[in-house]
């Protein structure tokens, strides 16, 4: 029971982290593209929106249980992209606080593999609807 209770907990917080940075993005769409210019990418408005719609699916998929390891493998692509794209080796000369946000990446990363590896547990939509 230790058990479940601790990956729902988990699972609670990765949707509560991505439902958080897509609230943000929402928030102030233009500032996200803003970012997203100031790092070099093209479309910044299109990737903006994109990225808010993505983190609000894997948020939803963290808090439901259905695609977890699905969802968990392509968040840890994506956190390490943003790790790489907005934290990078070429940010820690102009701001050593950047190579901490780098390193919180790989942090949250271990996480999500771990999840991914070990499922959502019980109370997932995955076990009720797709087995």
């Amino acid at each position: 029971m230790a058990k479940a209770i601790a990956i729902i907990v988990a699972r609670i917080i990765f949707s509560f982290i991505f439902f958080m940075a897509a609230g943000f993005k929402f928030a102030d769409m233009g500032a996200t593209a803003g970012y997203i210019t100031a790092a070099g990418f093209p479309m910044a408005t299109f990737l903006a929106w994109v990225a808010a719609f993505f983190e609000i699916a894997l948020a939803l998929a963290f808090i439901s249980g259905a695609f977890f390891s699905e969802a968990s493998m392509l968040a840890g692509i994506y956190v390490i992209f943003l790790a790489f794209a907005f934290h990078g080796p070429s940010h820690w000369q102009q701001n050593q606080a950047e190579f901490g946000f780098f390193v919180d990446h790989f942090t949250f990363l271990a996480g999500l593999l771990f999840a991914a590896v070990h499922g959502p547990e019980k109370w997932a939509l995955r076990h009720t609807f797709l087995r």
